[in-house]
């Protein structure tokens, strides 16, 4: 008892964002933060084929949660595979590094000046846009009008909504229905096995990458401290 108590006391602000994020995820009011992790997703696509010396011809999103990346050449394995695989590792890291350092002005800055630069440079559809254009430009504004609590709090929401995304999508797009045109199904059709296999494997991987990241992540406590005033856009 006393144990879970200290536990309580040191994360409660974890736990209740954690808590809001899950009960409020099929909402409306989280549409932008579901779309900006099917953003991470499709970029991570884009990376993968980038890293491995393929070249990302377009990426696209949509409002019904939806994207794809037209890509050619690079490794079509590590390609599929980093869909899921890669948001949660971005979300991941984004959640440790508000918890665990003062880098998130640094961070959440470039992250916006990514997200404008995919836009720049494979975005071409009106909606996508629109949403990374504006996404970039108020993680930007953020990191530089926004106290470091404020930044603090913006990275632990992506990183615990992206935590949250990777195992629920995969089980919900790979497993539960498995006849659906994902990345999983592509993978068995291009090296074999069944989709729920890869799916399977993702979901696993994603569960204790998870694990992972809370156990060496939290430390005695992760509430935020009282570090600076609020300061707001003018």
């Amino acid at each position: 008892m006393q144990a879970a108590g200290r536990f309580v006391k040191g994360h409660w602000q974890l736990l209740c964002l954690t808590l809001a994020i899950a009960a409020l995820w099929q909402t409306q009011a989280l549409l932008p933060l579901r779309i900006l992790t099917v953003f991470l997703h499709e970029l991570s696509h884009a990376a993968a084929t980038l890293l491995t010396g393929g070249e990302v011809v377009s990426l696209t999103i949509d409002p019904r949660e939806g994207g794809m990346v037209v890509s050619r050449g690079g490794s079509r394995f590590l390609g599929l595979t980093a869909g899921y695989t890669g948001s949660l590792l971005i979300g991941a890291a984004l959640f440790v590094i508000a918890l665990r350092t003062d880098w998130d002005r640094k961070v959440l800055a470039l992250f916006g000046a990514l997200t404008l630069a995919v836009a720049a440079f494979y975005i071409r559809d009106l909606f996508a846009l629109g949403f990374t254009l504006a996404a970039g430009a108020l993680m930007l504004a953020a990191s530089r009008y926004l106290s470091l609590n404020i930044n603090d709090m913006i990275l632990r929401v992506i990183g615990i909504s992206s935590m949250i995304y990777a195992p629920l999508d995969i089980w919900d797009d790979t497993i539960a229905r498995s006849h659906l045109r994902s990345d999983a199904r592509m993978m068995a059709e291009e090296f074999g096995g069944a989709t729920m296999l890869w799916g399977g494997i993702w979901l696993a991987v994603s569960l204790g990458v998870i694990w992972l990241t809370l156990r060496h992540g939290l430390g005695r406590t992760s509430n935020i401290p009282l570090r600076s005033p609020i300061r707001f856009l003018r």
